[in-house]
């Protein structure tokens, strides 16, 4: 159904593939009947119901069934098959900003421009109770009149998922780009988010880099959550005044949208009402059901094994490392008197991380017992001075090729977990670990130590 040229439901032919991710392909399509150009996410349902990313997707048809705007790609309709959802979208070929920016910085009156509908575009999102959560320069496509298009809500939130509070609690985005309050895991406002990531992309296009960045996530997220960035010397002054509102590390003194609008700079050559906004807002849209898509299958949509395995290794972001990172508490959830874990990261797949502790037990005369969700139970035979000593290893999947393991000890001695960590653990997993956590702090500490 998705080879070049096939027909896709007796309505659309496929063309080209635009693009491809971890659980979609997008192709190039046309309408047999009136012979539009569309793009056409052809999403993989058993991929999603495995990864538990159903809700996701639902928020993604929800958030774009409710934005119909010229700066933000339309979602027209949405289809399903047994094993597939298809998304068919308005195609926009102008490519996105981040390869525009590659080439190098933009003028001052081109980067305006882009600012102007975007702002426009994420205004009209926040006004419908949608917020993006992922603005970045890849998500920013190009239509071949040079207009801007805000895309990719699978990251959204909409206006129900706030809390009692008030505040939205979902740790996500792209580090680089994301507002301070979202990482420190204690709620934020989605508006002013978004508002903060749309600065970002403004210092990007007039500077042609990111205004906070560092080789140590950790740095870069202290730069973050400090506002420590440095405007060139070639920004107007106009420009630097606007950044430092928007750039605000407190959300709650941060400048609204309908400020950003009334600012002088923002205000060169921007058309307010956009006729075409009315037009796009008054038609009547497809119906969307995201509810729809995820129908029964032949199981129930759910795919099970009848041998009993280890679990997918459960999936974390990069704000879960930086949670969990040393030196840098961001939210109190640990508490401080039960740090005895110890971390590593490996770029080896969780199979090989799996086979390689599974070794390791072997060799030390150690039981290993399997529990879901990623996680190992290293299980001595002899009942020891503080009874028998058990080893928990827990895999948490960043991506297919890059894992973080956490090793601790869940009973027995101490002192016994300590030496067979430190003599037996550690050097036998050398092969496959990438930096275990705290090493690189802890030899900075050592040479500021030694004597010059």
């Amino acid at each position: 159904m998705e080879n070049k040229g096939s027909v896709l439901m007796q309505k659309y032919e496929l063309g080209r593939l635009l693009g491809q991710g971890t659980f979609a392909k997008v192709y190039y399509a046309r309408n047999l009947k009136s012979g539009q150009s569309v793009a056409i996410k052809v999403i993989d349902k058993e991929k999603i119901l495995k990864s538990g990313l159903i809700e996701q997707i639902k928020r993604e048809v929800s958030g774009m069934k409710l934005v119909r705007h010229p700066h933000v790609v339309q979602l027209y309709e949405v289809m399903a098959s047994k094993n597939k959802i298809y998304f068919v979208m308005e195609y926009v070929k102008g490519g996105d900003l981040f390869n525009k920016v590659v080439k190098g910085k933009l003028k001052e009156n081109v980067a305006r421009k882009y600012f102007q509908q975007l702002i426009s575009a994420i205004d009209f999102c926040h006004s419908r109770g949608v917020y993006h959560r992922d603005l970045k320069l890849e998500n920013l496509l190009l239509d071949e009149n040079g207009n801007l298009k805000v895309s990719d809500f699978g990251l959204s939130a909409l206006a129900e998922s706030k809390h009692q509070d008030g505040l939205l609690h979902t740790t996500c985005g792209t580090p680089t780009y994301v507002a301070p309050e979202v990482i420190t895991r204690r709620g934020y406002d989605g508006s002013t988010a978004d508002i903060w990531s749309c600065g970002v992309i403004l210092f990007v296009l007039l500077a042609g880099y990111l205004p906070f960045q560092d080789s140590n996530l950790m740095e870069m997220y202290k730069k973050i959550a400090k506002g420590e960035f440095k405007c060139p010397k070639s920004f107007p002054r106009e420009v630097r005044r606007l950044l430092s509102k928007i750039l605000d590390t407190n959300p709650n003194t941060r400048i609204s949208i309908a400020n950003i609008m009334e600012n002088a700079w923002f205000k060169k050559g921007f058309n307010s009402s956009v006729s075409i906004k009315t037009e796009l807002d008054s038609k009547e849209s497809t119906p969307l059901d995201a509810d729809a898509v995820f129908g029964p299958c032949d199981n129930g949509g759910i795919v099970s094994d009848s041998k009993q395995e280890l679990a997918k290794p459960t999936n974390w972001n990069a704000f879960d490392i930086i949670s969990l990172s040393a030196g840098l508490d961001l939210s109190g959830l640990f508490d401080e008197n039960h740090k005895k874990e110890e971390r590593f990261t490996s770029r080896q797949p969780s199979s090989a991380i799996i086979s390689k502790l599974e070794d390791i037990a072997k060799h030390l005369r150690l039981k290993v017992k399997k529990k879901v969700g990623g996680l190992l139970k290293l299980e001595g035979e002899n009942v020891g001075r503080k009874g028998v000593l058990s080893i928990e290893a827990e895999i948490f999947e960043v991506t297919p090729c890059f894992h973080l393991v956490e090793v601790k000890k869940s009973s027995g001695d101490t002192l016994e977990y300590r030496d067979i960590l430190k003599q037996e653990i550690r050097p036998a997993l050398k092969d496959i670990v990438w930096a275990w956590q705290g090493d690189q702090q802890r030899q900075q500490q050592g040479q500021q130590l030694q004597p010059s």
